[in-house]
């Protein structure tokens, strides 16, 4: 089989070959899901940076950034720049909640939720997609969630936010697929995290049994499906979301 010119398979850059560490920066990475990402990514021997808004860690080089705000995230990455070289991996992580009812949630619990969960992540990924561009090579994941795709009552904003990541990848992925650069989501259940525990005993107990496995997920469970979306091996995938639920969501 003959293939057009610039559609050539495997590595088109010597970046890809997975004997070279990577810049990889994680968004909320100093806890929960994207300390995990991070920390899988560093056993890699890849570069890590993680931006948070409060959590400092000295595990990695850790960078206080609001990604609600566009100067910040410029600063940041900036710094990456200088300090670690380009991103070539982008784990857009951060995120926040405000959970109640539509009837008693506000502009500012929609507006502030959307604005870190969906605009943050549009933000990071714009201001990574030049270097990747010149790069010919890149890796973009975003970390959405279930509530995606079956909802959950209180998190009309939350929801939404995460829905729309799902759209966003994909039309990433449709721009820059030539270039070698892939967009892909992962979708977690429920994960044993500080916004898990912060939920109360029947609401939690209620998740739970709503899960097919019966029992949530660790953050690592989450870390393995972004690491595999981000390698060598994952190529050929693109606009693709992977569940790391249980099996709660399956069939959305």
């Amino acid at each position: 089989m003959t293939l057009a010119p610039g559609t050539e398979a495997g590595p088109r850059t010597a970046g890809e070959a997975r004997g070279a560490a990577r810049t990889v920066v994680v968004t909320g990475g100093a806890r929960g899901i994207g300390l995990a990402c991070a920390r899988a990514f560093a056993a890699d021997g890849d570069r890590v940076a993680v931006l948070t808004r409060s959590t400092i860690t000295d595990e990695f080089l850790c960078l206080t950034c609001d990604v609600a705000d566009p100067a910040q995230v410029d600063a940041a990455f900036a710094r990456i720049e200088d300090e670690l070289g380009a991103a070539q991996v982008v784990v857009a992580n951060a995120g926040i909640t405000r959970d109640t009812l539509l009837a008693r949630m506000g502009d500012a619990d929609f507006t502030d939720v959307v604005d870190a969960n969906l605009n943050g992540a549009f933000r990071v990924a714009r201001r990574a997609i030049g270097a990747m561009m010149r790069a010919r090579w890149g890796r973009l994941v975003f970390v959405s969630s279930v509530s995606a795709f079956v909802g959950a009552p209180g998190q009309v904003n939350y929801a939404a936010s995460k829905a729309g990541l799902v759209g966003m990848a994909r039309s990433i992925a449709r721009e820059y697929a030539t270039r070698n650069i892939t967009a892909n989501v992962v979708a977690p259940g429920p994960i044993a995290t500080d916004m898990l525990d912060g939920l109360d005993a029947p609401r939690l107990e209620a998740m739970v049994a709503a899960v097919p496995m019966k029992r949530a997920g660790s953050p690592t469970d989450v870390a393995a499906a972004v690491r595999f979306l981000a390698s060598d091996a994952a190529a050929y995938i693109t606009g693709a979301v992977l569940p790391v639920d249980g099996g709660v969501g399956m069939g959305h």
